[in-house]
């Protein structure tokens, strides 16, 4: 029973806090590390209150105390996941999705077939996908750098070659007037407006990176690697280990997109978008 007074007492504090904290222009920053640690402390109390098994809803502390004892293990997996397979594909995939969107710019027939066969393959369920490329690169990282790949490659081609047909005809004519030729169009009017809509899709692509990698570790991968660990781990019945790899993905997911989003706001910053109110 004192749990659950503690998990309503923190509740009440927390929403206390976070309204007035909304109203001071200063510290809106603030609300989300309020929210989350409130949520945190509600999910302690109810899991001790109501005695909910580990097996089924480990408490955070339970968490934090196997991260702390898992920190080499993690980081291994960290290394093995996020930077050599979902790091490795993304640059691949996303690099070959804006030259090959640049291609189909450039001609109707690309844009007519391609288009059509990446709308296909990103129709292609990653369960069945995965098992098939890794059969093909191998159980190392290999084989999930090749699954993000396929993920990201579409989305990041669908934005480009929208953003490429942002410029209107009158700053196309403009640059003719001045005898600009296509390449020249392409780095001082097309790419610049366009980078709205690749830095969208950069950020598509940095969560759909980090999920297919950890997909594809359940179906072939060495003694190492997030996804490898939580398939593991659920069949150990070790949740506190299943959610300190959750608590790794979501850090680094939520890191990763913070990044591009803060390098979109220095490239962008002409944009509508990137004005403050």
């Amino acid at each position: 029973m004192g749990w659950l007074l503690f998990a309503f007492v923190v509740w009440f504090l927390g929403w206390i806090l976070n309204v007035w904290l909304a109203r001071q222009n200063r510290f809106v920053w603030f609300i989300p590390i309020v929210f989350g640690l409130t949520l945190l402390l509600i999910w302690e109390g109810v899991v001790r209150g109501f005695q909910i098994s580990p097996i089924l809803l480990p408490a955070p502390s339970a968490i934090i105390v196997r991260f702390g004892a898992s920190t080499n293990i993690l980081w291994q997996d960290f290394v093995q996941t996020v930077i050599k397979g979902a790091l490795s594909g993304y640059v691949i995939g996303c690099g070959a999705a804006i030259l090959t969107a640049i291609a189909i710019d450039r001609s109707g027939f690309l844009k007519r077939g391609l288009l059509l066969i990446g709308n296909f393959v990103a129709a292609l369920p990653i369960v069945g996908l995965a098992p098939i490329l890794v059969m093909w690169f191998g159980f190392d990282w290999q084989s999930k750098a090749a699954v993000v790949v396929v993920m990201v490659f579409f989305p990041m081609l669908v934005n480009t070659v929208q953003g490429l047909q942002a410029t209107d005809v009158m700053q196309r004519d403009l640059l003719q007037t001045y005898a600009a030729g296509h390449i020249a169009t392409l780095i001082k009017l097309r790419l610049p407006a366009a980078m709205p809509f690749i830095f969208n899709g950069l950020k598509i692509a940095s969560t759909l990176a980090l999920i297919g990698a950890i997909v594809a570790e359940f179906f072939g991968s060495p003694t190492l690697g997030m996804g490898f660990r939580i398939s593991t781990s659920v069949g150990q019945l070790a949740l506190d280990m299943v959610w300190a790899e959750i608590v790794v993905a979501a850090l680094a997911g939520s890191a990763f997109y913070g990044l591009i989003a803060w390098v979109e706001r220095r490239v962008t910053f002409w944009h509508p978008s990137q004005r403050k109110a």
